[in-house]
């Protein structure tokens, strides 16, 4: 098992075994440790490389840019802000409504924009996972390097 190699270094190739193994681990260990107050915090900040890492090399496995990487993060930042935006907007409308009725047509309003942007916020992060992780890496060499014939966990 190379850990250094599968979660330090965004170079190289990996396959589909070893991508999603190394997914799984960091799935495990984020949510594991997110439980615990500051640790988790930390923990899901010190996560962002190494994801990074394990994307950016099955990404080169089928000749595609560690850069794609991206897409997820973009949507993501953008639809967080959207969904702020939402929520602010029905918190922000229902108090400046006259009435009962109209202040829970408005928080109901804000609840399902950004239960909606949370849905296309998911799509998009298991279309992109799914992609990634399911596409055959290319049989020979590539501008990334040769395929990798031992798996870096595991035998």
């Amino acid at each position: 098992m190379d850990f250094k190699t599968l979660y330090l270094s965004a170079d190289g190739r990996i396959g589909q075994k070893d991508f999603w193994l190394g997914w799984l681990i960091l799935l495990v260990a984020g949510i594991v440790l997110g439980m615990i107050p500051v640790i988790g915090m930390i923990v899901s900040i010190l996560l962002i490389w190494p994801n990074i890492a394990v994307y950016a090399k099955r990404l080169h496995d089928f000749g595609k840019s560690a850069w794609l990487v991206l897409i997820p993060f973009v949507v993501n930042v953008i639809g967080l802000f959207l969904m702020g935006g939402a929520i602010f907007a029905a918190v922000g409308g229902a108090a400046m409504t006259g009435t009962d009725e109209a202040a829970a047509t408005a928080a109901m309003a804000g609840a399902g924009s950004a239960g909606l942007i949370g849905l296309v916020l998911f799509v998009v992060n298991i279309g992109f996972l799914l992609w990634v992780g399911l596409s055959k890496g290319d049989p020979g060499e590539n501008r990334f390097g040769p395929p990798r014939t031992t798996p870096l966990i595991g035998s």
